[in-house]
């Protein structure tokens, strides 16, 4: 994205209380349990509770016998990729919702995007590798938002599809990239 992209994205006038508009269950959702509703920084935000949320799961996962499978020398996550999954087209009448009821295209406090795009970042990497290097959860956080926030690679052009659509396919594309390069970053370990 350009300078004038960015501005004209990330410039929008803050309307606050914003998802008083909707329903609560798809305040819920959306916000993920009220993670976007933080005035400063919601996508920021949201990320941080998926990246959080992460560790128990990867504990739990870690547990299942079918949670990582190889494909040469990568070790996926089936868990947090059927987690990424669920979350991308759960969300999605949620998100078309929202949106509706508060006449908004893509507000910053809907973050459910973002969670859906941590989760399939972890998902390039075991359970196991997780719970050993936690820090890994950092630096998985810190590149998904290098592609949530710049969208390079064609991101950008995900978020023209239609709706709540281009909302969520953006944020997992962004979460693909960040989970290539974080399996990258564990093979060189």
């Amino acid at each position: 994205m350009n300078k004038e992209e960015l501005k004209e994205k990330y410039g929008k006038e803050r309307v606050p209380h914003q998802w008083r508009g909707t329903d609560f269950i798809s305040t819920m959702v959306c916000t993920f349990f009220g993670s976007g509703m933080s005035p400063k920084a919601p996508g920021t935000m949201g990320s941080l509770a998926a990246a959080i949320v992460a560790y128990p799961m990867a504990i739990l996962f870690s547990k299942a016998d079918f949670a990582t499978f190889q494909i040469e020398n990568f070790a996926f996550n089936s868990c947090f990729l059927l987690a990424a999954i669920i979350v991308f087209f759960a969300a999605i009448p949620f998100v078309k919702k929202a949106m509706d009821d508060t006449k908004t295209e893509d507000p910053g406090w809907i973050v459910i995007d973002e969670v859906c795009g941590i989760f399939m970042a972890f998902a390039f990497v075991a359970p196991a590798t997780l719970l050993a290097q936690p820090w890994l959860l950092a630096v998985g956080f810190g590149l998904f938002r290098f592609f949530d926030i710049l969208k390079p690679l064609g991101i950008h052009k995900f978020e023209s599809f239609p709706g709540a659509w281009g909302v969520m396919a953006d944020d997992l594309l962004g979460g693909i990239y960040a989970g290539i390069l974080l399996a990258a970053l564990t093979l060189a370990l």
